[in-house]
């Protein structure tokens, strides 16, 4: 595991693995660096993949308060760290985060986005008033179980019957420990 220094501070988590061209991997809300390491593992032999958990998951610190361009800020240090440019790929809510980094003028030279969080319906479901208040609540009660399961079903929208037969599922413990970093802004959650 290596290290690097985001702009405000926050160590910044990664592992790196062959020799190649850079690839940032960026995951989703409720991942670590885990969930992408088989994949930046298959790159290895084309590529130098820089698998990193975001902030606040797994190795990584988390400084408050949580910000969009504070995640961009820790993008540019990983690309920094990879010599100055690199190829970012994103998954779920990471893609998002990747495209949000494009769009800041970072210098990135190919994006690969899997499972991007769009509706383009329109139609986006309304998170329940007061619902970032009792997520946080939740997880400052030590009731990270529950914030996992209200993040899931009112986010989300998983249905709660698949919620209940999750509850024994052996990555559970995993969504336990990272409850905190689903973050919302303005209504949406990354």
């Amino acid at each position: 595991m290596d290290t690097v220094a985001s702009a405000d501070g926050t160590v910044i988590a990664f592992d790196r693995y062959g020799d190649g061209p850079p690839v940032i991997m960026t995951v989703g809300a409720f991942n670590t660096r885990s969930q992408t390491g088989p994949l930046a593992k298959a790159l290895a032999p084309r590529f130098t993949a820089l698998n990193y958990d975001r902030r606040g998951r797994g190795d990584s610190g988390d400084t408050a308060p949580y910000s969009v361009e504070r995640e961009i800020d820790d993008i540019a240090a990983l690309i920094q760290q990879a010599g100055g440019s690199a190829s970012v790929f994103g998954h779920s809510s990471g893609a998002t985060l990747a495209l949000k980094a494009a769009a800041a003028g970072l210098p990135i030279t190919h994006l690969v986005l899997y499972e991007p969080p769009f509706n383009t319906g329109g139609n986006y479901p309304t998170l329940p008033a007061g619902f970032a208040e009792e997520l946080a609540g939740l997880v400052a009660a030590g009731r990270r179980g529950d914030a996992v399961e209200l993040y899931q079903t009112q986010a989300v929208g998983i249905p709660q019957e698949v919620v209940a037969q999750m509850r024994h599922a052996p990555f559970r413990p995993g969504l336990e420990a990272i409850a905190h970093t689903p973050r919302l802004r303005r209504g949406h959650c990354r």
